[in-house]
């Protein structure tokens, strides 16, 4: 049976107990139905994951005793930022879950003309927070010892002003594009993919992520929805250049 895994952020090396929130406790001990003497562990999202065993379990909270630290190797070489227009509610978790899965290092919700999803500065970071959450959650089930870095929301045209510098390859999804994605040349450095919302990409916005220095790719004949075209992209990537060969 797999161990458990909880994500804590800022776990201490040095100290030989930790305790858990009251939230964590309760998981532990009304979910999972485990007991004083249970093994799990606990990685602190910024690559280290430690053994730990249940030494106090009640209702009101638990302590985990920190044993030997845990060597990981389920963090991919293959440095991807997904830029992703933001669909509804779902889909938009799936695929920041799907992309923690794949590896992805670094996800940018971003406002598009076509995207139907509004938010208002209050709701941009509540969502950034749900989201993280939701990658926490991907990390604890597949392993990963690092959490990505999921930005607050902005307006595409925004993050054109502002995208990092330092990167090889920078691609986007057009539906009829004339270079398939499996065509592309490995980077150098990191790859940068944009993917539209539900209702895709406006002309104006492909426009500006050609200036910005985006090569149109294509993912075959079919258009894919967005969540789809997401997971695909990851996929292909990762079988290209990352731990999928």
């Amino acid at each position: 049976m797999p161990r458990t895994r909880l994500h804590i952020a800022g776990i201490d090396a040095a100290a030989s107990e930790l305790e858990l929130d009251s939230d964590k406790s309760r998981y532990l001990n009304r979910v999972l139905r485990l007991r004083v003497g249970d093994h799990i562990s606990v990685f602190d999202g910024e690559g280290s994951e430690y053994a730990a065993t249940i030494s106090v379990m009640s209702k009101s909270g638990a302590t985990l005793r920190i044993e030997d630290k845990i060597a990981s190797q389920t963090e991919t070489g293959l440095r991807v930022h997904l830029v992703q227009g933001i669909s509804r509610g779902e889909r938009m978790d799936f695929v920041v879950q799907k992309a923690t899965e794949l590896g992805v290092k670094r996800i940018t919700p971003v406002l598009t003309e076509y995207g139907v999803v509004k938010l208002d500065d209050t709701r941009l970071e509540k969502r950034r927070d749900h989201w993280q959450k939701v990658a926490a959650s991907a990390c604890e089930q597949s392993g990963r010892v690092r959490l990505p870095l999921i930005d607050t929301p902005v307006p595409l045209r925004n993050w054109f002003g502002n995208k990092p510098q330092q990167v090889h390859t920078e691609l986007i999804l057009k539906p009829g594009a004339a270079t398939p994605l499996a065509r592309i040349d490995a980077p150098e450095t990191k790859v940068c993919v944009l993917i539209g919302p539900e209702g895709g990409f406006s002309d104006i916005e492909f426009e500006d992520a050609d200036v910005a220095g985006f090569q149109p790719v294509s993912l075959g004949p079919r258009v894919l929805r967005t969540e789809t075209a997401a997971i695909a992209t990851l996929a292909v990537l990762q079988s290209l250049w990352g731990d999928l060969r």
